[in-house]
């Protein structure tokens, strides 16, 4: 999910855990949680695309992760409250902890050797720098409050907030490999888009209401736990509705006499109401969207976008193409471009402008270019048409037809 859903489910597990021994530090300190797993952003300025995108919801985002840098976390942030003359010891002790479990879980990765050891410290910095930033900020000043927390307490705090990150994140199309170092393979439900303001809105509302009451008030731990019953109550929904929408999808495809393997279905940008749908054919994939308000259960038509693996026959084992149908879980096609470079498209994120007409369409789509009998690849994020039309589309056609 985005980083705002992430920061709010953060706090607002935080406030659950320790919200009344330690009032507004627990929601800082869990919305640090829930942003910690997103930091293996930081790899892209060490790596390369596909290395990045290869890493991105792996190791940080995994059970395992989610189990042990709690216990290391849990204990700096004690550490850092008990006003120790050891913090900074203690700091550097965490530190390399971290820099072995997210070079360990690197190792295991399709990346090149020399840039594991990179990647490990570009995040191990990342996720340590706010507890520097907080310990330099409590230096300074001259009332120094000490919580009222155990080292347990601050522990459980950022499993809380470490451990729902991931379990969101799968949520959605993208995956997150939640068995990392041991199994690189991507969990995704498909049943909420990966920004979703009914999903978070309410929940930020109330976040934002606790937080402005006392730790003492008996109504702030109320107000809480209405945001996190009613996002767990529209999370409920979104798996009701996929399957709702997947039965739909399933009676399209038998009626209109389409063989296939295998189909997925996952909600457009935004919304849980609009959902498209691929399925794999024999020579290629059939792609297509209903809405909920639609005034008939059904998709109305399929567009064939053809597979053309083909052009790509000898090369599937290059890193960069391994690496992305992997990614795409094998939901790919590949298309000559006017110019005549090919192009990678993901087709699980489909298009916004419900057209796959040009190569700017695809949402997802990667440039491919050959050096020394390899296929490399490079994330393209070119988009020639009118986004505020595209998004106008996209609405008009949630509405129904």
């Amino acid at each position: 999910m985005d980083s705002l859903t992430q920061i709010t489910l953060g706090a607002a597990v935080g406030e659950a855990v320790l919200g009344r021994k330690v009032g507004n530090r627990a929601m800082l300190w869990g919305a640090i949680g829930g942003t910690i797993p997103d930091l293996d952003v930081f790899s892209n300025m060490v790596t390369d695309d596909i290395s990045a995108l290869a890493f991105h919801r792996a190791i940080t985002h995994s059970f395992a992760f989610a189990f042990i840098a709690p216990l290391l976390l849990g204990w700096l942030v004690y550490r850092l409250y008990d006003e120790r003359e050891t913090f900074w010891r203690d700091f550097l002790k965490i530190w390399l902890a971290l820099l072995l479990l997210i070079g360990v879980g690197a190792i295991f990765m399709p990346i090149p050797p020399l840039e594991v050891g990179q990647i490990a410290l570009a995040v191990s910095i990342a996720i340590l720098f706010f507890p520097a930033v907080v310990w330099v900020r409590r230096y300074f000043r001259k009332r120094k409050a000490r919580p009222d927390a155990s080292q347990r307490d601050w522990s459980l705090l950022f499993f809380w907030s470490v451990f729902t990150h991931p379990l969101l994140d799968a949520c959605t199309t993208y995956g997150t490999q939640l068995f990392q170092p041991f199994w690189d393979y991507r969990v995704a439900f498909n049943n909420i888009s990966v920004v979703d303001p009914i999903y978070t809105l309410p929940f930020l509302l109330f976040v934002i209401i606790a937080l402005t009451l006392n730790r003492r008030n008996r109504l702030r731990p109320v107000f809480n736990y209405i945001g996190i019953g009613i996002s767990s109550a529209y999370m409920l929904f979104t798996f009701y509705n996929k399957m709702q929408v997947n039965q739909v999808f399933e009676r399209s495809l038998q009626r209109d006499g389409i063989t296939y393997e295998r189909f997925m279905t996952s909600p457009t940008i935004f919304n849980n109401v609009l959902w498209q749908g691929v399925a794999e054919g024999d020579t290629a994939y059939y792609q297509g969207m209903y809405s909920i308000l639609d005034s008939k259960p059904e998709v109305l038509n399929f567009t064939a976008i053809p597979k053309n693996h083909y052009l790509i026959r000898g090369h599937e084992e290059d890193r960069s193409i391994r690496i992305l149908r992997w990614f795409s879980n094998d939901y790919y096609s590949i298309l000559r471009r006017p110019d005549g470079q090919l192009q990678f498209n993901d087709l699980r994120f489909g298009s916004i402008g419900q057209s796959f007409d040009r190569p700017e369409d695809f949402v997802f789509h990667f440039l491919l270019e050959e050096k020394d009998g390899e296929f490399t690849a490079r994330e393209s994020w070119e988009r020639d048409r009118d986004t505020e039309a595209m998004f106008s589309q996209l609405w008009e056609r949630i509405k129904g037809i």
